[in-house]
């Protein structure tokens, strides 16, 4: 295992709290456990991330809005059935943000396969049009990226994110890294890093909930 820093100690002001290590199975679960998750640089290089604030969706906070409950009846919806089609989606080279490398792709395509990453499938017909994919641990699922091809699509696999968590039940932490205006829309919030880290000690506690399921 490598000897990550606690993010508990890291300057207030620097969301980077590590560089180097490796993408294998059993970093990326220590990373996660530990309030951290990878992203390269501009300079190529891996750096490991504890952003202060957080991003954070509390689970009874999503705002659903008239119109996106008329979308949802418009696509279906499933969990892990195609989730290299999703993180391919969310690398897309189009997209502003680039940051999901092959590298990231073929670890994260390593974690889904040992239970731990899982996706989100909104369909129209036979086509994939959004979805969202993430890492579980415990009670945390914490989001990695997301993308739409039909307006309100990328928001449907959320909302039924949110609802399958629910479902299970149990103390249930939702991070999504960083607070954008979009995401600030749908109801995430921040919390300062020493306050999501308690949190997250806290949702390690309960039993991780997707698993390996089927259409919704």
């Amino acid at each position: 295992m490598w000897d990550f820093p606690d993010p508990a100690t890291a300057p207030e002001d620097d969301d980077v709290v590590a560089v180097g290590a490796d993408l294998e199975i059993h970093t990326l679960i220590q990373a996660y456990s530990m309030g951290i998750f990878p992203m390269h640089l501009a300079t190529g290089e891996l750096a490991w991330w504890s952003p202060n604030p957080r991003g954070i969706l509390p689970i009874d906070a999503l705002n659903v809005s008239k119109s996106l409950r008329k979308s949802i009846r418009s696509f279906r919806v499933t969990f892990n059935q195609d989730f290299l089609g999703v993180i391919t989606s969310c690398a897309n080279p189009a997209r502003d943000s680039g940051w999901i490398t092959p590298e990231i792709i073929s670890a994260y395509a390593d974690l889904h396969s040992a239970g731990v990453a899982h996706s989100v499938e909104v369909w129209k017909g036979k086509e994939l049009v959004g979805g969202l994919y993430g890492v579980e641990i415990g009670g945390l699922f914490a989001g990695e990226s997301m993308f739409h091809r039909e307006r309100d699509a990328s928001k449907v696999a959320l909302v039924a994110l949110v609802h399958r968590l629910r479902e299970c039940g149990g103390n249930r932490l939702i991070d999504v890294q960083w607070r954008t205006e979009h995401l600030g829309s749908l109801g995430v919030t921040e919390v300062p890093r020493i306050h999501y880290l308690r949190m997250l000690a806290e949702a390690l506690q309960t039993p991780s909930c997707i698993g390996a399921v089927g259409v919704s």
